[in-house]
């Protein structure tokens, strides 16, 4: 890692042992999407996931004093962010609910692999117009969401949107996209689950 970006990170986790919100967020919005994407091949479930995320950066605030000890922040990171999930799995080892989100969310997983082989140029790319023809508000959300991997508060944080009109913007671009797809002879579900999965 250069010692410039460093001493960047030295400086940002100082400022917030001291108790400076300003650098959290600015930590928060740096670091957010990396555990998010990093957790999100272990887990598979956006929700859960995005619980696992929200309570890592809680627990970094309450024990933001010991931030000053941590040497390598993205090490320091992923190992937090394994034994989150580590501990999330052994949670569902024992609770029956969770036992089968996980279990779909695997099989999707799964099946989404299997299905990304068998999608030929021809359907990306008509997935690809399908995309293009949504509005530009809604194909800015769709693309953050998807591409980039933002939340939806995160969303509408960038774009000063409530969340419900991201999420409402969300719902609606699927709902075309899906449409257009099916026009065009696509398995929605195919398509849109190997979207940026690769």
């Amino acid at each position: 890692m250069p010692s410039h970006t460093a001493d960047i990170e030295k400086e940002l986790l100082l400022q917030i042992a001291e108790g400076n919100e300003r650098a959290f967020r600015q930590f928060y919005d740096l670091y957010w999407a990396k555990l998010y994407n990093y957790l999100i091949r272990i887990i598979k479930s956006p929700e859960i996931t995005e619980e696992i995320v929200i309570d890592i950066f809680l627990k970094l605030w309450t024990g933001r004093e010991l931030l000053l000890n941590i040497q390598h922040l993205d090490s320091f990171l992923r190992k937090v962010a394994y034994n989150k999930a580590m501990d999330f799995f052994k949670i569902a080892s024992r609770d029956e609910q969770l036992k089968r989100i996980v279990a779909r969310e695997m099989e999707t997983e799964e099946t989404c692999g299997a299905d990304h082989r068998l999608l030929d140029g021809e359907s990306k790319t008509i997935l690809q117009q399908a995309i293009l023809q949504l509005s530009p508000q809604r194909r800015l959300i769709f693309t953050l969401s998807r591409e980039k991997g933002l939340t939806h508060d995160q969303i509408a944080r960038q774009l000063n949107l409530s969340r419900h009109t991201v999420r409402n913007s969300m719902a609606e671009a699927l709902k075309s996209i899906r449409h257009y797809l099916k026009n065009n002879d696509i398995e929605p579900l195919i398509a849109l689950g190997i979207y940026f999965s690769s």
